[in-house]
């Protein structure tokens, strides 16, 4: 996350490192669009597509669900190019009265299934999906939306782990479809390195929490989950005071983090075989 380089160049670190695909925002600009689409083809890589509504990563406060859902319409034309396996939104407003909410995401998915896009949308601060709650009810009232499940956004929050809310951490796991494997804790959304010991509890927290999507998605039949590791910088890598040195190797920890779960994954997975052949 957070690679400011051309596309081509992290193309290539993905796959050298072993990743399936890229997860990046969908570019505007037919050009970009054209240099992404060469830099995933040259390495076989899947695209995931990432798009903003009402402004950046943190929406403009007065920014009209009319212009929420202009920016996502633009958006999702330019997916067109780009073939996404499917497309997360960061979307809404914590500030909106929850029947707004409500009308943006029905007219979200309108957009989306007349585009011949699959959208979802990402559990995220500031955004109408903000806490645990406030998305329980958004699912009752549309079962519909499926969830790209970002956990790290809701312990801060929350300020707290969220293994005691387990009524709705199993709502939501039964319509998430991505997952972002970013750790966070009480106090921020990214605890400065997940290996060291000292963050382990909010790691296995969080896994606790991957496992039972990944139950659900077995359930339901899913051929395929997904993970993006998703440690970046831009406030969220932790920094030594005056010097800005970065405290940890942001490639590192995210190479860590996918070997990980991919290790996590497959233990996991083979339990789960091994209960359904003893049920």
């Amino acid at each position: 996350m957070g690679h400011a380089g051309p596309y081509a160049e992290a193309a290539g670190r993905a796959a050298a490192a072993g990743f399936a695909g890229l997860e990046a925002t969908l570019p505007l600009e037919p050009a970009r669009q054209r240099e992404l689409a060469a830099a995933l083809a040259g390495h076989g890589l899947a695209y995931i597509g990432e798009v903003y509504t009402g402004g950046w990563y943190v929406p403009e406060r007065h920014a009209s669900p009319d212009r929420h859902l202009a920016d996502l319409g633009q958006a999702l034309a330019a997916a067109d190019a780009l073939a996404p396996r499917f497309v997360t939104c960061i979307g809404g407003c914590d500030a909106w009265p929850l029947e707004t909410s409500l009308a943006f995401f029905e007219a979200a998915l309108r957009l989306a299934e007349r585009a011949g896009h699959e959208l979802v949308f990402e559990t995220h601060r500031s955004r109408t999906l903000f806490n645990p709650w406030i998305t329980v009810e958004v699912l009752r009232r549309l079962p519909e939306l499926r969830l790209t499940c970002d956990f790290s956004h809701w312990c801060v929050v929350c300020e707290r782990a969220l293994d005691e809310e387990t009524e709705a951490i199993a709502r939501v796991a039964g319509q998430a479809r991505h997952i972002h494997a970013r750790v966070g804790y009480d106090q921020g959304p990214q605890v400065p390195d997940p290996a060291a010991p000292e963050y382990a509890g909010w790691l296995a927290s969080h896994q606790r929490l991957w496992e039972r999507i990944w139950q659900a998605q077995l359930a339901r039949g899913d051929a395929v989950t997904t993970m993006t590791p998703e440690f970046g910088p831009d406030g969220y890598l932790h920094e030594q005071p005056y010097t800005r040195m970065p405290v940890a190797d942001l490639g590192r920890v995210n190479d860590w983090m996918a070997a990980t779960e991919r290790g996590h994954f497959a233990t996991w997975l083979g339990t789960a075989a091994a209960h359904q052949a003893g049920a």
